[in-house]
């Protein structure tokens, strides 16, 4: 067995495959390594809500990483270790924006997630696919508690042209933008990552950053990926999340979670 205590684990696009599923064979490698005694992270862009069930898919309990690292949880119970967020009115002017240019958007507390106008069919399609029913709500400045996400969803191309236009739109240094996703931007705390809540949980653990494994794909994991000890990217990743990337592996569609696990001796 390698020398290492914790894998770090993305979701969508790394653990799950296009089909949205665990394979059995990745899913036999990671209840091995966790039998030896390495703790199994989720560090997801995902909140608890449709998180916590990928977990369960697994047979195991433990931490999680959601919101891209605005919210540490831990099962059972979903407690809540760590959290920074944000007010409705730091994102007043992007809400403004994307009823104006028509771009759909979510806003997410920790354990909850709401929207403001009517679901189209893609959207529609998008919530079920990942597991999702928001909740709709009239007055977004009624919400109860800081928000830790707030997502635009659209095509690739929308979204391309809201990313050139995003320094323009009079968000405040708190917050910062992040492509989570071909489809996806996210805004969200500046002190929000995936690299800096796993670092935070590495103190809480007493755990070197030489000891923790990370696998991803995408841009939103790269701080998580050059954070840990071994960093390693899927081949169905950005050139730029591989360039970052100590080594890279198999697509999500070739269990390449568990060829790196065999490739650095995890199991």
């Amino acid at each position: 067995m390698a020398n290492f205590s914790m894998l770090a684990l993305d979701v969508d696009g790394t653990l799950l495959n296009d089909q949205h599923e665990i394979t059995a064979l990745t899913r036999q490698a990671l209840l091995q390594v966790h039998s030896a005694g390495v703790k199994i992270v989720l560090c997801t862009g995902r909140g608890p809500g449709n998180a916590v069930p990928i977990l369960e898919q697994l047979g195991l309990e433990g931490v999680l990483i959601t919101h891209n690292g605005a919210a540490t949880v831990q099962t059972p119970g979903n407690v809540l270790l760590h959290e920074c967020g944000f007010s409705v009115i730091e994102v007043a002017a992007l809400i403004r924006y994307c009823r104006e240019k028509r771009v759909h958007f979510d806003v997410s507390t920790t354990f909850g997630m709401y929207v403001n106008n009517r679901l189209g069919l893609a959207e529609a399609e998008m919530y079920k696919k990942f597991m999702l029913e928001p909740e709709h709500v009239d007055d977004l400045s009624l919400l109860d508690g800081k928000l830790v996400k707030y997502t635009l969803f659209g095509t690739p191309g929308q979204l391309d042209e809201v990313e050139r236009e995003m320094p323009h739109i009079g968000l405040p240094d708190s917050l910062q933008y992040i492509r989570s996703g071909d489809f996806f931007i996210d805004v969200m705390s500046m002190e929000a990552s995936k690299g800096k809540a796993l670092e935070q949980l590495a103190v809480r653990w007493n755990m070197h950053p030489e000891r923790i494994m990370a696998m991803g794909n995408y841009y939103n994991d790269l701080e998580m990926i050059q954070y840990a000890g071994l960093g390693i990217a899927m081949d169905n990743s950005p050139d730029a999340v591989k360039a970052a990337a100590d080594a890279v592996t198999g697509s999500n569609n070739e269990d390449g979670v568990y060829t790196a696990l065999v490739r650095f001796g995890l199991i």
